[in-house]
C-alpha cells in the first residue's frame, strides 16, 4: 500500500499574527486544522515544519534580506498556532528547518518512500511564495515520481499576487494544483 503524507508549512504565531501575520494566513487557518483533521480520518502521515532562526537572525543572509526579526527558536512566535499545535499528536512529527526548504524532511521522506512507496505529498501553509514553494520543488526534485500537490486554499502568500505568482510556477513544475 501507498503512502499519502500531509506537510504542514510553517503554520507559526509570527506568520499568522505576529511580526510576519498577515489577514490572509489568519483566514486559511481554519480551512488548515479541518485539512489535518480530514487528512487523519484518511489514515494519511502528518508531518509539520517550523521556520526556526536563532537570535543572530538579523546577521544572516536571510536576515539582510528580510530584515524582520521571526520564529527566533523558543519564542511565541516560534511555536505553532495554538490550533495547529493542539492536533499535532507526536513532536517526532514537527521538523524545525533553519532554510525556507526542508533538506532533513527530503531526505526523510527519499527514505520512507525506499521503504514503502510514497504515492503523494500535499503540502499546505505559508508561506506559498516562500517556504510553501521551495518545500514543494525540493521534494520533486528528491522524489520526481511521487505526486506533490498542493492545496492553494489552504496556503497563503507574502501578498495576494506573490501567492497566485508561486502557485503558476509551481504548476510549470509538474506540481499539482488543487
Amino acid at each position: 500500500m501507498k503512502q499519502k503524507i500531509l506537510a504542514v508549512i510553517d503554520m507559526q504565531n509570527d506568520f499568522i499574527s505576529g511580526s510576519l501575520g498577515t489577514k490572509e494566513a489568519q483566514l486559511i487557518l481554519p480551512k488548515v486544522c479541518e485539512k489535518i483533521k480530514l487528512a487523519k480520518l484518511d489514515g494519511k502521515q502528518i508531518y509539520f515544519t517550523r521556520d526556526t532562526h536563532q537570535k543572530n537572525y538579523m546577521e544572516t543572509q536571510e536576515g539582510k534580506h528580510l530584515p524582520v526579526s521571526h520564529c527566533i527558536y523558543g519564542t511565541d512566535g516560534w511555536n505553532l498556532a495554538k490550533e495547529i499545535a493542539d492536533l499535532v499528536e507526536t513532536e517526532d512529527a514537527v521538523w524545525d528547518k533553519n532554510t525556507f526548504g526542508s533538506k532533513e524532511l527530503a531526505k526523510f521522506f527519499l527514505q520512507e518512500h525506499e521503504k514503502e512507496p510514497i504515492e503523494e505529498i500535499e503540502l499546505i501553509g505559508l508561506c506559498t511564495d516562500i517556504c510553501v514553494i521551495s518545500n514543494a520543488l525540493l521534494w520533486k526534485a528528491f522524489l520526481p515520481e511521487v505526486s506533490i500537490c498542493v492545496d492553494s486554499a489552504c496556503c497563503a502568500g507574502v501578498t495576494p499576487e506573490s501567492h497566485t505568482n508561486a502557485l503558476a510556477a509551481m504548476k510549470i513544475c509538474q506540481i499539482e494544483i488543487r
